[in-house]
């Protein structure tokens, strides 16, 4: 179904294009000035193909670049994220994507965050192991106001 790989220079216009969609944003809620600045956008992929602590890789779906997984953060605060162009959505690929983002990194526990609106993420995380473990509130950029949070963790 889906396959791993690293990150290559061309796979970045397609990550340019799943994270400024407006309507991919709205449903992530939570979002960063790289999904809105494509100065910002190159200095991020750079700083984190850099970063030897940040295990991150382009989800590959019928031989097309269908979005990214990515593990970061300290050692005892390893979180998880990843993002699937709109156009795949409702696939399994991002399952199948996290399930394979975490056989990579065999560090336990890991973190996620999601809205707690967003029940196709929550369910992606719940599907790979993740239990919800907290709740909290925060700011969301695309949605202009607070959101509900939850916190997600797999041991």
């Amino acid at each position: 179904m889906i396959r791993l790989r690293e990150v290559r220079d061309s796979d970045l216009p397609a990550f340019w294009d799943h994270l400024s969609d407006p309507a991919a944003r709205h449903v992530a809620a939570v979002t960063r000035n790289y999904h809105y600045d494509k100065g910002h956008f190159d200095a991020h992929w750079s700083r984190i193909r850099a970063d030897p602590d940040v295990v991150v890789r382009t989800v590959i779906a019928d031989d097309e670049v269908a979005g990214h997984a990515a593990v970061y953060g300290p050692p005892d605060e390893r979180e998880v994220t990843y993002w699937i162009g709109r156009a795949r959505w409702g696939r399994g690929l991002a399952t199948a994507a996290l399930r394979a983002l975490i056989d990579l990194a065999a560090t336990r526990p890991l973190y996620a965050h999601a809205v707690a609106d967003n029940a196709g993420s929550i369910r992606v995380l719940e599907k790979c192991g993740f239990a919800v473990t907290g709740h909290g509130t925060g700011y969301a950029r695309a949605r202009d106001g607070e959101i509900d949070e939850v916190l997600l963790t797999l041991n």
